[in-house]
């Protein structure tokens, strides 16, 4: 298992390091960046998807009412349900989201005027076919960020999103972009998350997979991928707490798993992208924790594209090593496509 981690879950670095492309530039697969794509707007702001064992419901951060989704609260965007054939309870907080766009911000006090930016701009849900849909977000009053993400059902079931943002105007102060998705969990009985890292203080030792809990919401909670090499800055009394409270842990593999009701939810990213993980015991409030994570994109320009590609997958949990195999499949196909 540990040849097939090193080879599989790991990825691999794309091509793009060694060429004169920035390495977050967008892939160009969505409509904001690619002319070619062709979509209608929903007129609900929902999208059902199905396949497998899998049923979807994406929202825009409008009402978001639909036969599965009746508590739904505006604001929250993503997906609104996530249902599997072992298990029909929302994997999510009813009221809330999965993969919800949550926020923008430079590092600094700025974020103050609004810190749910992306809850609060209008956005667009275009429908590419029975499987795609994206959420496109015009160039947002405060920060100018213009995006759309999509979200792609395959057939097995495993989710790949894919989100590409254009900043319009020099608003981030601090030369780097950092966005902040939330997934707020339904009261899963071990809210902990596992990542393969190490302690950040001890570099000689052996990486290892570790179950982590963060002690309270804003306490320890995010996961730097190993030998991050920008340096991220933040304001003093900076507000979103989970993006700044590094947790003494580093991830040396981009993915991450939970368990809930005996089902696995993984959240798998490309090594390219350097993705930070984050989390909360409580982010959705009482027995609901949130799995998160956020993406820096250092050194932007005005007017350029910016992208990453993740996959999340949820399936019946029958081991760690169980997992383990599923999430490297995943992992290495993830990292291929590059």
């Amino acid at each position: 298992m540990k040849s097939r981690l090193c080879c599989c879950l790991f990825g691999i670095i794309g091509l793009c390091f060694l060429t004169g492309a920035h390495p977050l530039a967008a892939p160009r697969v969505t409509s904001l960046t690619n002319p070619n794509v062709e979509y209608s707007v929903s007129t609900t702001g929902t999208a059902i998807l199905r396949a497998g064992d899998t049923i979807l419901v994406i929202v825009d951060n409008g009402p978001g009412k639909t036969q599965f989704t009746p508590e739904h609260k505006p604001g929250y965007n993503g997906i609104a349900y996530w249902g599997h054939a072992k298990r029909q309870a929302n994997l999510f907080v009813p009221t809330y989201a999965g993969l919800n766009y949550e926020h923008i911000h430079d590092g600094t006090n700025k974020v103050k005027q609004e810190i749910f930016e992306p809850r609060r701009n209008p956005m667009q849900l275009r429908i590419i076919n029975d499987r795609t849909v994206e959420l496109y977000q015009g160039p947002t009053f405060n920060w100018k960020l213009e995006s759309c993400g999509r979200y792609e059902l395959k057939a097995d079931g495993t989710l790949e999103y894919t989100f590409e943002c254009v900043p319009k105007a020099a608003t981030f102060s601090q030369d780097f972009i950092g966005l902040f998705w939330a997934s707020y969990m339904h009261e899963p009985p071990k809210i902990g998350i596992n990542f393969w890292g190490q302690n950040s203080q001890e570099n000689d030792t052996d990486p290892e997979w570790i179950n982590l809990i963060s002690p309270s919401h804003g306490v320890r909670s995010t996961h730097p991928p190993a030998n991050y090499p920008h340096t991220i800055v933040f304001d003093e009394g900076f507000p979103i707490t989970l993006a700044n409270h590094p947790s003494g842990y580093v991830h040396m593999a981009p993915g991450y798993y939970g368990v809930s009701h005996d089902m696995a939810f993984v959240q798998l990213f490309r090594q390219r992208d350097q993705i930070w993980f984050a989390q909360s015991p409580t982010g959705g409030g009482g027995k609901n924790p949130a799995w998160d994570f956020q993406w820096f994109i250092p050194d932007y320009k005005v007017g350029e594209a910016y992208g990453f590609v993740m996959r999340a997958a949820y399936f019946p949990y029958e081991s760690h090593e169980k997992v383990v195999e599923r999430a490297g499949l995943i992992m290495e196909t993830l990292n291929s496509e590059e």
